[in-house]
């Protein structure tokens, strides 16, 4: 792992990363896939690479997608009720009825949005994937964050493989189990240059 966490930091307070060069009119998206087995390790470097690249002058905006969609929640009064509902109703009901509440064009986004604009930052770390799953789906949120946070780049921190090949394209596995949608726009971190 400490390898990997050199490779991240050395990408990441790399001048091409933070100026965004190369990327072909992509947006800066990129996936910082890792194998769910290592999740207490990723969020402990995580940490580490929040410090360490602060210390340099690279100020990383940090947003938790399970947090946040608490934080959505409370905002709209709507916690304590979602909270009562869930022992009386089935989990197809309650997983839809998250979906509704939490909807990344419709309430995730903004939200992210809002914190975008409160701070400067240098680059957006997004991370908490596995804990919102299934409610919040990593290609939504990637895809409806495209015309919000194109300004700086954004990695992804994703429990699970993200693979590209000809004959299926790009590939997101949560968990290395569940196939989710394909996402074609994000760069493996792993396979950027420092």
């Amino acid at each position: 792992m400490q390898e990997r966490f050199q490779h991240l930091f050395d990408v990441i307070s790399g001048q091409r990363f933070l100026k965004m060069q190369g990327l072909g009119n992509e947006v800066p998206f990129f996936i910082c896939p890792y194998s769910p087995q290592n999740s207490v390790e990723m969020s402990r470097i995580q940490g580490q690479l929040v410090n360490r690249l602060e210390q340099i002058g690279v100020r990383v905006l940090k947003i938790d997608l399970y947090d946040l969609s608490i934080e959505i929640l409370k905002g709209r009064d709507i916690l304590e009720q979602i909270i009562e509902i869930e022992s009386s109703v089935s989990k197809e009901e309650f997983g839809e009825l998250l979906q509704g509440v939490l909807d990344p064009e419709a309430h995730l986004i903004p939200a992210i949005a809002a914190k975008l604009a409160s701070i400067d930052f240098d680059v957006l770390f997004l991370t908490g994937v596995g804990k919102v799953f299934p409610y919040i789906r990593s290609h939504n949120v990637l895809n409806n964050l495209q015309s919000t946070a194109k300004d700086k780049p954004t990695v992804m921190f994703f429990p699970g493989a993200y693979t590209h090949s000809l004959e299926s394209g790009a590939s997101l596995d949560l968990f290395c189990r569940f196939h989710d949608d394909k996402y074609y726009r994000a760069f493996n971190i792993f396979h950027c240059e420092a």
